[in-house]
């Protein structure tokens, strides 16, 4: 009886271990200052795209300030990750966007500066060269500022027509039901 509770008792380790073991720490893009920045804007969807703006703005600043330094593992190694934070931010800038659009969240003026920005990001994507320690992470970012910068402009042309119909729903947060 007594191998069998112990046989039980390590199985049962095992199972809780091993998925705690295979989780790999995604560091976050944003530094908790940011994080807080964000928090405190809260209910507010156009300071949230400004800082969401602003702080993509920092990482594409510093990406163009790693490119040119000379060629080393340790400068592939801090593109990469920094290729991947700007990714995993542009990618949650998108989600973010995607609700104030459902919330009807009259965003036309954050929206006007986001669309430049991205056109400035994926300039300074597609000028850094590609090598094979970041390459993929250079191609993943490529795609996802694409991205937003499409659903910027597309979210800008929808909000224009949108509040062109409904003037007295101009400047809100949120829709509110009527």
């Amino acid at each position: 009886m007594r191998p069998v509770r112990s046989l039980a008792a390590i199985l049962f380790c095992l199972f809780v271990a091993a998925p705690l073991l295979a989780q790999k720490d995604k560091p976050e893009p944003l530094t908790e200052v940011q994080i807080e920045e964000i928090r405190e804007a809260g209910i507010y969807p156009a300071d949230r795209v400004n800082l969401y703006t602003k702080f993509l703005n920092e990482h594409a600043d510093t990406i163009k300030s790693l490119t040119n330094r000379s060629k080393s593992i340790a400068r592939g190694k801090r593109l990469d990750e920094e290729l991947q934070d700007f990714t995993a931010l542009m990618d949650e800038f998108g989600s973010n966007l995607d609700v104030y659009s459902e919330r009807h969240a009259d965003i036309r003026k954050s929206l006007k500066p986001l669309t430049e920005a991205s056109e400035h990001w994926l300039g300074v994507l597609r000028a850094l060269p590609g090598e094979p320690s970041f390459d993929l992470a250079r191609k993943e970012a490529i795609e996802s500022g694409q991205d937003l910068a499409d659903q910027a402009k597309r979210l800008l042309v929808e909000q224009t027509e949108y509040f062109n119909l409904h003037k007295d729903e101009v400047g809100q947060e949120r829709a509110e039901p009527k």
